[in-house]
């Protein structure tokens, strides 16, 4: 403990932690639930039909577009948006956090390769937010309250 650092300081530090925390965890938990809901249709029209019409379409269309093979793109983009639901849902409760932010950290990146291979700069650079935020967030993780399942 510092000169100037008390036990009530450490305390308000650690709680200002939290609740920091706890913002960063609501958005990117809200972030992941629309993203993964848009992935089934649109507005008033949500169906399985809809997900597997649009993963597919885009991963061929990126496999059109990039040197990435089809394969590889459609093994990434059929389970997509239930792994966007499933950290949604993960993030928002607090169920193994370390977890579900180190997947969500990878899956921004895979998501940042895939517009990297059809030159999407502009989808590229808000991917790099997200990125710098799930960082922040792990780095942030000891100071999870409010959680179901701790790691």
């Amino acid at each position: 403990m510092s000169e100037n650092s008390t036990p009530s300081t450490q305390s308000s530090n650690a709680s200002n932690d939290s609740w920091a925390f706890l913002g960063l965890r609501l958005f990117l938990a809200i972030r992941w639930f629309f993203a993964g809901l848009e992935k089934f249709g649109t507005p008033g029209n949500y169906s399985f039909e809809n997900y597997y019409a649009k993963m597919s379409g885009m991963a061929y269309g990126i496999a059109e577009n990039s040197i990435m093979p089809g394969w590889a793109t459609k093994v990434f983009a059929l389970p997509l948006g239930y792994i966007m639901l499933l950290l949604s849902v993960t993030m928002l409760l607090g169920v193994k956090l370390r977890i579900s932010l180190i997947v969500s950290l990878l899956l921004y990146v895979g998501l940042s390769v895939g517009l990297m291979a059809v030159d999407e700069q502009h989808g590229i650079a808000w991917l790099g937010i997200h990125v710098i935020m799930s960082v922040m967030a792990l780095k942030m993780v000891g100071s999870a309250r409010w959680v179901v399942w701790k790691d």
